[in-house]
């Protein structure tokens, strides 16, 4: 795409980028995305007016360390108590209806 100012997309822009994605857009349609991708890139324009060098990227806005629970094995269910209310089972395994033409 060639240079822009901010929100300036033309119709023709979008039209270009369906084509090369390979998407058929009706006229509402990249009516309505030329008028949604103008105001992304002037979101875009905004954000980096204030994002200078000395803000750190972040990918969350709070730091955030381990947030995983350490895994340890803990009394779950029984295999009755799992199936107990599976419509089919067989053995102790829910039973379901064949997908696919495999066994």
């Amino acid at each position: 795409m060639s240079e822009t100012s901010a929100g300036d997309i033309s119709a023709e822009q979008v039209a270009h980028l369906a084509n090369l994605a390979r998407i058929d857009l009706s006229p509402e349609e990249l009516e309505s995305l030329t008028k949604e991708l103008g105001q992304i890139v002037e979101s875009v324009a905004k954000v980096q007016e204030v994002a200078g060098p000395d803000v750190p990227a972040t990918s969350h806005p709070l730091p955030l360390t381990n947030v995983f629970r350490s895994d340890e094995v803990r009394p779950s269910l029984t295999v009755e108590q799992a199936l107990s209310g599976a419509p089919a089972r067989e053995g102790d395994r829910f039973k379901v209806a064949t997908i696919l033409d495999e066994e």
